[in-house]
């Protein structure tokens, strides 16, 4: 559900823009524009906005199918982390063109050779199901 009620003067367009996400479980997330777009305080900077939690979105889905795909291969993953950056572009309609993923693991036990974690992400992507539904490139960058 996404749930806002007017603060300040609408019809000036003077207005916040801040309003809450609430999921299927319970969790309450305040989203807002970035202030980039929006300037405060008709924005609120401590918010997330709706292309960072695209972003979000992509990133943690892949990881999910990630780690599902090293568990099958018999890995110990003991953290993974993931700087995931959008990218927008665009005339006269920005959208996000790609969103670039940095993920790092670390492991437990016996380290994958390079090779069969460049398979598990690519298998991941495949897998992702924010991946299969959007346009956006996404490029997985390992180091």
């Amino acid at each position: 559900m996404i749930r806002w009620a007017c603060e300040g003067d609408f019809a000036r367009g003077r207005y916040s823009r801040a309003h809450d996400w609430t999921f299927d479980g319970g969790a309450v997330i305040r989203a807002s524009p970035s202030p980039l777009s929006v300037p405060p305080p008709f924005s609120d900077a401590a918010a997330v906005d709706p292309e960072e939690a695209f972003v979000a979105a992509v990133a943690s889905c892949h990881m999910l199918w990630f780690l599902d795909l090293a568990r099958q291969a018999g890995l110990q993953a003991e953290s993974y982390r993931d700087a995931a950056v959008g990218h927008m572009e665009g005339s006269p309609h920005l959208w996000i063109t790609r969103v670039d993923l940095h993920p790092e693991t670390a492991w437990t036990g016996a380290v994958p050779e390079p090779g069969a974690v460049r398979e598990l992400h690519h298998a991941a992507h495949e897998r992702c199901f924010v991946a299969n539904s959007i346009k956006s490139d996404v490029v997985i960058h390992l180091s």
